[in-house]
């Protein structure tokens, strides 16, 4: 008898400790609230540079509309396409926690909203917090189709600084002075270096180093004393960024949505796709100071866009807080010249690697530390012999006769056109992909070194490669100085990761395991591939679906610098992605 009546002492226990944490689920949910929006993508005139260009848009705005929610929210917005070009829209660093019907990558997760169609994104986000953005994930629409994403903390939560006075949002875009598509086209035409942007903007203005521009720049108010947030998103196309402000100090608080020990500097560096998030203070003379920003450039001799992007920080007194913030434009800014900062050299790696090596998290986390999958990626561009049956004018590649292109582990990857990746997996479609993508470099050779030519010609492939749902993963990011060694911000969907280290030259199992930060390193999802070197990220594999983890250097993806990693479900329903939307796109 006594072991019976110990089973149902047991039994009722967890029905109490099971009623009690459904208690708390709900109370936490209870806050948690439903955001709906609508997006309508199409063509709208925006004048910029002297010209007026019909630009792809959200709702009419560039940049688009900035979404705001707590952790714990749930967003659905439904976009639809007035435009003439197929879209879809991914929200960068978005968990999608089984949810990668909502994750936007074309042809990946989805086929394109096409023209006239629409979809509805459905997806709440967890364990969030900071800084977030969506763009478009479709040709070269994220020109101009982007926004913040900004996730504040649960309902009466505090955030673990002081909290800022007043917060803005500071977009850092890349403007052609022409359609970006047509861009991206005319370089898939030659085989060539697509042309370089002409103008870097901060919230949508180029600022006042540009022509017809100084009338409009972005103004960011601070008052004496005050304490503001500022939420840095790299939204270039093509180039990593520094950024800074006039005789302020910068101290950096979190970073892609996780928390970061505070750590203060001049500058930052954020490659495409990276947020960051600093505090800055009005303790400077009243007077206008510019934030800048400009090319962090680490590919020799390629071309770039080496103009600068200003706004302007402007001291308000406190009688005109009451006031909108605009009410001032122009007329402060005729009485004085704002201060210009310094910025460092275009080539500056020593900041960049100086500014990489401050992150750490608030405190110790749990990074995994035994590996169940060790893969390593080299990363870099390529380039393809001239087919027979082009011409000289479509082989406008690095060197005469060539075409460019990029890969991973010399697998150059090709987007599927008829079904998407994620829909061919759960629906067991065979034909669209293949899951052999290499664990490691099908050949060994001197990654940063001269490389042989015989190794400067990738396979293309639409190839996947498997994890067991639940595994640890560990991904060692290997630049290659095939055409030129370059910073690659690698971007992985549907999860954040931890970088334990990174270096510069060829990684080395035997002497770089032992730099390894297993204690607090910084959770992301976009790292900065040091330039002829390399990074190793570590995350548990426990978010099943399609995640496409690709340079977020648009031109690079483009050329098939990129991979699809297949996160097989797990057991039972909590651990399987859910049933594709009845809405989802047709191909």
């Amino acid at each position: 008898m006594e072991s019976v009546k110990f089973i149902n002492m047991n039994a009722k226990h967890s029905s109490i400790f099971l009623l009690a944490m459904i208690f708390v689920l709900i109370l936490a949910s209870a806050n948690a609230k439903i955001h709906e929006h609508e997006f309508v993508v199409e063509a709208t005139p925006v004048k910029r540079l002297c010209k007026t260009h019909n630009s792809i848009t959200v709702n009419g705005q560039y940049p688009g509309p900035t979404l705001e929610i707590n952790n714990g929210d749930t967003l659905v917005v439904k976009v639809t396409n007035k435009a003439r070009y197929n879209v879809t829209i991914h929200w960068h660093g978005v968990r999608q926690m089984r949810t990668g019907w909502a994750d936007g990558p074309e042809f990946v997760t989805q086929c394109p909203i096409r023209p006239g169609g629409s979809y509805t994104y459905r997806f709440t986000v967890q364990g969030q917090e900071g800084t977030l953005w969506w763009h478009a994930h479709s040709s070269w629409l994220r020109a101009t189709v982007y926004g913040a994403l900004i996730i504040r903390p649960r309902e009466g939560e505090p955030y673990p600084f002081p909290k800022p006075k007043h917060e803005t949002p500071i977009l850092l875009g890349e403007w052609w002075d022409a359609n970006p598509i047509d861009v991206v086209r005319q370089a898939t035409r030659t085989g060539g270096a697509p042309n370089v942007s002409d103008a870097y903007t901060i919230n949508g203005q180029p600022g006042d180093l540009y022509k017809c521009s100084s009338k409009d720049t972005t103004i960011v108010p601070i008052h004496s004393g005050e304490t503001n947030l500022l939420r840095v998103i790299n939204a270039a196309l093509n180039q990593p960024l520094f950024f800074t402000v006039a005789n302020h100090k910068l101290t950096v608080v979190g970073a892609d949505a996780s928390y970061l020990k505070p750590f203060t500097t001049k500058v930052l560096m954020l490659g495409p796709g990276q947020t960051t998030d600093v505090l800055i203070t009005g303790d400077q003379p009243p007077s206008p100071y510019y934030m800048a920003a400009r090319a962090y450039q680490s590919a020799q001799n390629a071309a770039f866009d080496n103009t600068t992007t200003t706004a302007i920080l402007e001291y308000k007194s406190p009688h005109h807080s009451n006031h909108s913030h605009h009410h001032s434009k122009g007329a402060l800014k005729k009485k004085t010249k704002p201060i210009m900062p310094s910025l460092p050299a275009y080539n500056d790696t020593n900041t960049v690697t100086a500014f990489s090596k401050s992150f750490r998290s608030p405190r110790k986390v749990e990074v995994p530390a035994e590996i169940d999958q060790s893969l390593f990626f080299t990363v870099g561009l390529g380039i393809n012999k001239c087919p027979k049956n082009f011409g000289p004018k479509r082989c406008q590649g690095p060197i005469n006769g060539t075409r460019f292109t990029a890969s991973m582990n010399n697998v150059s990857f090709v987007l599927p056109n008829n079904v998407s990746i994620l829909q061919a997996h759960h629906l067991g479609i065979p034909g669209v992909f293949t899951t052999d993508f290499p664990g490691k470099p099908p050949v060994k050779f001197d990654y940063t070194g001269n490389v042989s030519r015989s190794l400067w010609q990738p396979v293309p492939g639409t190839k996947a490669h498997k994890l067991k749902f639940g595994s640890r993963v560990q991904i060692v990011l290997q630049d290659t100085s095939i055409v030129t060694p370059e910073n690659h911000p690698i971007h992985l969907h549907g999860y954040d990761f931890y970088i334990v280290a990174e270096g510069f030259g060829n990684f080395d199992a035997k002497k770089d395991t032992a730099k390894f930060n297993l204690v607090d390193p910084p959770l992301r999802n976009t790292v900065a591939v040091p330039v002829n070197g390399w990074a190793v990220i570590r995350f548990v594999a426990d978010n099943p679906g399609a995640w496409l983890l690709h340079c977020h250097l648009d031109v690079h993806i483009g050329w098939g610098l990129a991979t699809v990693l297949l996160v097989e479900n797990g057991v039972g329903k909590l651990q399987s992605i859910e049933p594709p939307p009845l809405d989802l796109p047709l191909c």
